[in-house]
């Protein structure tokens, strides 16, 4: 008979066999290009056995919160993925409070469910990192950021390299005009930026929604629908 041992090692490395055992991790998952090329180098280091996409949703419209993304259209995209999908419903005029509530809420499940991880495709805004780290922590889970620190003006262009397609959903409209919104991400959308705009759009002046790329199953098939005029911020509807 052959004796296989666990050993409990510091910061939750498990070993069996004297392999270590993935840790499970959830995504916070906005269905934009950062959260996905985040992902997709969280993949490519194949550390993380991937738990599932936790995205909040604003109730009243049943959109992706800030990108303004249909939620049946964001069940399409977790479906091409091929990881579940989890719902964190906010109302729209949402409190701190009653935000971090529902926050606290998915974070709890999460770690009953065995995740010890929550990845954020956050790029170089150090305060809101600070948060994200803050509210994992508190739960005993930690924050991982694949694609923290990268340079904004290579990082999209890498992207676009390897055959992701994404789209305008929002436009702030004191940094962008109306013609950037709706409009597919590449190399003359880059030039055509003005200079005090981030290439990611990482201080709020774009957002935008994944629809094909090396990590889906399938492209989805969208097109575009009504424009929303909701004061500063644009939207674009997809369906």
């Amino acid at each position: 008979m052959v004796a296989c041992i666990l050993k409990v090692l510091p910061e939750s490395n498990l070993f069996f066999g004297g392999e270590k055992m993935k840790e499970r991790i959830a995504i916070s998952w906005s269905g934009g290009k950062d959260s996905c090329f985040a992902l997709y180098q969280l993949l490519q280091s194949d550390e993380y056995i991937v738990d599932s996409l936790f995205t909040t949703i604003t109730e009243e419209y049943s959109r992706v919160s800030i990108h303004g993304v249909r939620e049946s259209l964001l069940e399409k995209q977790a479906d091409s993925l091929g990881f579940p999908l989890k719902k964190v419903y906010i109302p729209a005029e949402c409190s701190n409070e009653i935000y971090q509530e529902r926050m606290d809420g998915i974070m709890e499940s999460l770690k009953k469910a065995g995740v010890t991880a929550v990845m954020f495709g956050d790029i170089l805004l150090e305060d809101v990192k600070s948060y994200r780290e803050n509210q994992v922590r508190e739960h005993g889970l930690k924050g991982v950021f694949p694609i923290w620190g990268q340079n904004t003006n290579t990082l999209i262009r890498d992207f676009l390299s390897l055959g992701f397609k994404t789209i305008t959903t929002c436009i702030d409209s004191e940094k962008l005009s109306a013609p950037f919104l709706g409009r597919v991400v590449e190399g003359g959308f880059l030039d055509e930026l003005p200079p005090d705009v981030d290439p990611c759009g990482e201080n709020g002046e774009f957002h935008t929604f994944c629809f094909a790329g090396p990590i889906f199953n399938r492209k989805l098939d969208i097109t575009i629908g009504n424009r929303v005029d909701k004061g500063r911020f644009h939207f674009c509807d997809l369906r």
